[in-house]
């Protein structure tokens, strides 16, 4: 005989216990969505973002290569006046701008002592010579003493001791004779130097040109020019043929040669360009903040301006652009766009010298040496095989591709590319950033379209 147990019914929920449940249905599926939010959230943060770039075509064209460099205008002749005797100054016919021809006078020094040196050398001339007559008359009768005795003792009817005596009188007359000539040519050589000193009283312009620099006042004592520097009175230029000498770069200073054209902008004239030559290059460099972080070193390149209607005064300042050389036709991109990576890692410069000090950290913490030496020869290893290379991004649909290229000349905006991309080619231009920094290749990239207004 089987027995049934029956389960009673449970009973049912009232309306507190309800309430109850349902509020912890809400907060479990609440914390549920969250989870899953966050969940959603990590993974497609892992999901690679696009690198908003912007792009030009590749494009052909004419790339003129420049140097940029500041100076002054100077006149190419300058010639600075100074006295070559001291004096004061008793006529000064010219003024600052004044124009003056070859010959003109410029100043006259005071000659009063250069007049009175001059006619004492001429008075020392004239004793010389007075003196010269009596030296000669005295040798003359030296001379015939002489003969009468070297006749007389060959006859034997003077001494050999007498004979001596004649023979000594005259040798000393004949040599007194030959130094009075030698003191009149003393005093001949002391009076030209007088003349020359009092010619050099006046001082004569040496070229046509225009007075650029007055130093000098009627009545100021001027000092000569000799073992120390003298008074400059004044500057005589010609300003009907200038020159821009400006400082260029020890950097660029390789690529600027004789007989380059430039255009030069003189700050006086605003945008007006001026059309040059270069004619002369320095051959000693100019440094400056030597020992600091300033140092520079500039070498002094002189450009003849050709085309110039207006006179121009020295010392403006100017800016040149040097054209030192010219591709015509060229496959070119913007500059911005040619970048630098490694050979094998696609990585930047800048990864890599992070990546250097990384392993240089590992190195100092690590107390086997034979490991680190291990360590060093195939990071150097490895360093050879990833030398730096010039590339640019293409945009292929929505990724970069990398491409190796090889380089020309560079303008202001533009760079020469000899090999590597076509015309027309979509390259990647920017973001510096983008470019420099972020894009490998096979990244994911996407038009920047504010980037390409």
């Amino acid at each position: 005989m089987h027995q049934t147990v029956s389960t009673p019914a449970p009973a049912p929920l009232t309306a507190k216990q309800r309430r109850a449940r349902r509020k912890k249905q809400i907060i479990f599926g609440s914390i549920g969505l969250v989870v899953l939010w966050i969940a959603v959230s990590i993974i497609w943060s892992k999901r690679e973002k696009p690198i908003p770039v912007t792009t030009e075509r590749a494009i052909r064209k004419t790339i003129m290569q420049t140097v940029s460099a500041t100076g002054k205008v100077q006149p190419e002749t300058e010639v600075k006046i100074s006295p070559e005797v001291a004096g004061e100054i008793i006529e000064l016919p010219v003024e600052d701008g004044k124009a003056v021809m070859k010959g003109d006078l410029l100043v006259k020094i005071k000659p009063d002592s250069y007049k009175a040196l001059l006619e004492q050398q001429e008075a020392a001339i004239s004793a010389a010579k007075a003196t010269n007559l009596q030296q000669k008359a005295t040798m003359l009768k030296a001379e015939h003493d002489f003969k009468r005795a070297e006749d007389l003792f060959n006859k034997k009817l003077i001494s050999e001791q007498e004979f001596n005596a004649a023979q000594a009188a005259y040798d000393v007359a004949k040599n007194t004779f030959e130094s009075s000539l030698h003191e009149i040519e003393r005093a001949q050589a002391g009076s030209s130097q007088a003349r020359d000193q009092l010619s050099k009283t006046t001082i004569y312009s040496p070229i046509d040109g225009t007075v650029t620099v007055l130093n000098s006042k009627l009545g100021e004592r001027l000092v000569a020019t000799g073992q120390f520097a003298g008074t400059e009175v004044m500057r005589v230029a010609d300003l009907s043929n200038m020159e821009a000498r400006v400082d260029v770069n020890e950097n660029d200073i390789v690529n600027v040669k004789v007989g380059d054209k430039a255009e030069v902008k003189i700050d006086a004239y605003g945008d007006r360009k001026f059309h040059g030559t270069v004619y002369q290059i320095g051959n000693t460099g100019k440094t400056t903040g030597a020992g600091t972080q300033e140092e520079v070193t500039n070498f002094e390149v002189k450009i003849r301006i050709e085309d110039h209607d207006v006179i121009l005064k020295p010392a403006l300042s100017c800016t040149a652009e040097i054209q030192t050389n010219e591709v015509k036709d060229v496959v070119a991109v913007p500059m911005q766009a040619v970048t630098i990576r490694t050979g094998e890692s696609n990585l930047s410069p800048e990864e890599i010298e992070k990546k250097k000090k990384k392993l240089a950290q590992r190195d100092k913490e690590d107390n086997n040496a034979e490991f680190v030496n291990e360590r060093a020869e195939k990071a150097a290893q490895k360093e050879e095989r990833e030398k730096l290379a010039k590339v640019v991004f293409l945009k292929k649909g929505n990724k970069a591709e990398i491409v190796k290229v090889t380089t020309g000349i560079s303008d202001d905006t533009y760079t020469e590319i000899r090999s590597g991309i076509q015309p027309g080619d979509e390259v990647i231009s920017g973001s510096y950033s983008a470019i420099s920094r972020k894009l490998k290749d096979g990244a994911k990239v996407t038009l920047d379209k504010e980037g390409m207004k």
